[in-house]
């Protein structure tokens, strides 16, 4: 009987190709409770996502029994509430960390930074799958390629510990800021030459990766093809465009 209150909007067949919030539907003059009560559990998502920590023990764990070597380090941001208010204390390395990576030999052609960022749950939920299809497309020295876990850290710390570690190219997987539809997206971005001080145009960004987004099979190709290119050009950035062809890899998946 309560269905029948409610007023369709004509926009409802497009529901089904979207996630976003179009076609809710009315009654009377207001929302129908329960699309009400879903963007209160959304809402209430996207914030657990921002101030819940990233639990770095049980992801440690799960990346070394996947096989991958690890290290720890730190930002400038001594805990969530510093991070979130200080953009910039998250986007540098922590001075001890410096040094510790600065005594890590050989120099990794690649190294990888995990940033809990605006998401610890895109973290925790994707990384390791990502990781996983990541090292399956990618012929590099796995065994000297670290993974790097920044606590506290935003996109541009990844270019204090590619320097540190004088590594040739860096690849920062962080938790990207929480919408209403999706609380646990990943991003992705990868530098050349990453130095202290780099620009945003000198980076390559891949967005939305997760099960609903973009799948880890489909980021990992487009993350590959970058790589490949940026270590052969010597370059990334505004300089380097994504030619990936995503088309044979989406029909593979499905």
């Amino acid at each position: 009987m309560a269905n029948d209150l409610i007023q369709q909007n004509p926009w409802d067949e497009l529901r089904a190709h979207t996630s976003a919030r179009i076609a809710l539907g009315r009654v009377g003059c207001s929302l129908p409770t329960r699309e009400v009560l879903k963007f209160g559990l959304a809402h209430a998502q996207a914030r657990d996502a921002v101030h819940r920590p990233l639990d770095f023990g049980e992801l440690k764990h799960q990346l070394h029994t996947a096989g991958f070597r690890t290290l720890k380090v730190r930002s400038n941001a001594d805990d969530r509430q510093t991070y979130l208010l200080r953009p910039d204390h998250g986007q540098h390395l922590h001075g001890d960390c410096r040094v510790q990576l600065q005594h890590e030999l050989p120099a990794p052609e690649i190294a990888i930074v995990l940033a809990d960022g605006l998401s610890a749950v895109a973290m925790q939920r994707h990384a390791l799958p990502l990781l996983q299809a990541l090292r399956d497309r990618f012929d590099t020295d796995w065994a000297n390629t670290p993974v790097v876990l920044a606590e506290q850290g935003r996109v541009a710390i990844g270019d204090g510990i590619g320097e540190a570690l004088r590594a040739r190219l860096v690849i920062v997987m962080i938790g990207e800021r929480p919408r209403l539809t999706s609380p646990d997206s990943l991003g992705l971005y990868l530098t050349y030459a990453p130095r202290v001080g780099c620009l945003d145009s000198a980076r390559n960004c891949i967005s939305n990766v997760r099960p609903e987004g973009l799948p880890y099979q489909l980021a990992a190709h487009k993350l590959v093809y970058l790589a490949r290119q940026a270590l052969r050009q010597q370059l990334s950035g505004v300089q380097l465009k994504d030619d990936s062809n995503l088309q044979p890899v989406a029909l593979q998946a499905d």
